[in-house]
This record gives structure tokens, sequence and C-alpha cells, in this order.
């Protein structure tokens, strides 16, 4: 099973939508802030043009984006962006074209364009995004690391980000909706070019990048109700019990134990939203021969039992 398989299984059990929110368009000197994101809401940034350093004070990070650049923010972190002079930042105002907020500045300084958006999440699969990427995720659009023949990812994304540019710069019908369409498929689009980078150091990104344990995430992904155990998971990988364990703890952060689990109760969760289907046919999709094992494992992991996971779901429907 290749990395594209195992990212689309992730992509059908989550629900993600885009929406685009402002339009930067500044010139020297800027800055930007936004406060932490509530639940389920990962912000992004696309850099259409210039250049911008990003603070993520959570991340500890400091980083230069360039045009073509693409930052996601997948815990939600508070962060800043500004034009690295130190200069007090020009005044700005804002007008819709389109229905898209434009935010602009008179400053005649080195030029920004820039799309700001966030990522909607489906409950309760938040959870599974934030334990398993980063507190700040880059793509560089000018980077090619794919193998020979195939369509570098970089190229996708820049394809994808000339679409943006062009929807966001006119004043075409259902201009906003197209956006919100386009920063969905960025999404999937980020996440494959990063896993395929080998820039990410941690997380189901660089373990579905390293290519002797991506066969353990493929295969967990394709039949996660097996048993899969140690061993098992190890012999795909073509590695020892011991090193198998040490080198997908290294990456992820976590057992494979865990990442199982997490699996599990996330395709669990959408099952239990399904009118008709009982809690004894979800534990049995998903790899549980004991209804009060599953329902156990249920609530440690989710916070509540199957029963009020149904119940919530179906009112907030």
């Amino acid at each position: 099973m290749s990395q594209v398989d195992w990212l689309s299984t992730l992509l059908q059990m989550i629900t993600i939508s885009g929406r685009i929110e402002v339009r930067c368009a500044y010139g020297a000197p800027w800055r930007v802030a936004w406060d932490r994101a509530p639940a389920r809401e990962i912000p992004y940034h696309v850099v259409l043009k210039g250049k911008a350093i990003i603070e993520d004070p959570e991340g500890r990070t400091v980083r230069e984006l360039a045009g073509g650049d693409i930052v996601l923010l997948p815990h939600g972190s508070s962060h800043v962006l500004h034009d690295g002079s130190g200069n007090a930042p020009a005044p700005t105002h804002e007008r819709f074209v389109a229905g898209l907020m434009v935010s602009e500045n008179d400053s005649h300084g080195e030029p920004l364009d820039m799309l700001c958006g966030r990522f909607l999440v489906g409950p309760p699969h938040d959870r599974l995004i934030r334990s398993y990427l980063p507190t700040n995720l880059i793509v560089r659009a000018g980077n090619d690391d794919d193998p020979p023949g195939a369509v570098p990812a970089s190229t996708q994304l820049a394809d994808l980000v000339g679409l943006m540019r062009m929807e966001s710069a006119g004043d075409k019908a259902g201009a906003q909706a197209v956006l919100n369409s386009l920063s969905s498929a960025l999404f999937a689009l980020v996440l494959r070019a990063a896993s395929a980078s080998n820039q990410v150091s941690e997380g189901l990104l660089a373990l579905a990048g390293h290519v002797r344990l991506a066969p353990a995430i493929s295969a967990m992904f394709a039949d996660p109700a097996r048993a899969w155990s140690q061993p098992d998971l190890a012999g795909l990988c073509g590695m020892s019990r011991a090193t198998f364990v040490r080198h997908f703890q290294d990456k992820l952060g976590r057992s494979a134990a865990d990442l199982l689990i997490d699996i599990r109760m996330s395709l669990a969760a959408n099952e239990l939203k399904k009118p008709g289907v009982g809690t004894e046919a979800v534990a049995d999709l998903v790899g549980y021969q004991s209804v009060s094992a599953f329902r156990r494992v249920f609530s440690a992991t989710m916070g509540m039992t199957p029963g009020q996971w149904r119940r919530q779901a179906r009112e907030t429907a």
C-alpha cells in the first residue's frame, strides 16, 4: 500500500473543510497577529508574493516564508506574521471584493500578498490531527523531492496557489466559494508534500515519509480491524521487533498500538453516527470481539461513552 493510499484513507476518515478569511495586501512595514484558534480549527497562510516572518511562541519557532510557501498550524497556536524590519506597522484598512475581505495599508515598502484562512475539522477528528501533526507545518512550493517520473507535489501546489491567486484577485461570481473549495484541496496536497519531503522530524508525516516504516502505517490504515502485533508490523518493515519499536516511537512520538487505537476509534466515531448501526456491529467492524472492551477503549480515548457520542453527534447534526 502506498503513501497516497494511507493519506486517502485518513482524509476519508476525517471531515475537513477550508475557509478563506482575508487577503493581506501590504507594503512594509506590516504586522498581523492571530490569537489561539478554537478547537477544531487549523489556521493557514499562503504567501502569494513577497516574504514574511512567522513567529510561533508555542512552538518556539521563527521562520521566514517566501512567495509560494504555505504554513499550517495544526495545534491552533497563537502566532504573529510581520515583515521582519522591526518598524511600527503602517495602519491598515479593509474592504470587500466578491465577498472576500481584503486588508491593505498605504505603505510603499516591500509588498506582501498573502491569503489567510482556516481549516475546519469535524469532531472528534481534531484530536487525531492535533496528536499526530507538528505544531507548525511549512511546505515550500519551490522544493522538488518527488521521485523521477512523478508530478512534483511542489508543482501541484504551485498550480493550486496560482488558481487561488487568480480567484482572490478579481470580482468573479462565486469566487469565495471556489476559494474555499481550493483550500480544502490545499490541505491534502500540503500533507502529501510534507510526507514526501522528509523535512518533518516527528509525527504521522515523518512516519509516512520513512521508507522502512511506511509499510506499517499503510497496513494499519488499510486494515485497522486486524489484530496487528508488533512482530507482524516489524516483519512488514523488515526489522526486528526491538528495532521497529524504537524507530516507530522515535518518529511518531507514540507507539504503534496508540496509533492503531486512534485509527479504530476515529472510524468507530464515524460509524456510530449512522442510523441503525448498533454498538456491537461497530465494535466488530473496528476489531473488538468484546463490546465491553470496545466501550472501555472508546470512553478512555474519546472522553465519553459510545452512546453519549452517538447522542451528541445526532444533536449537532
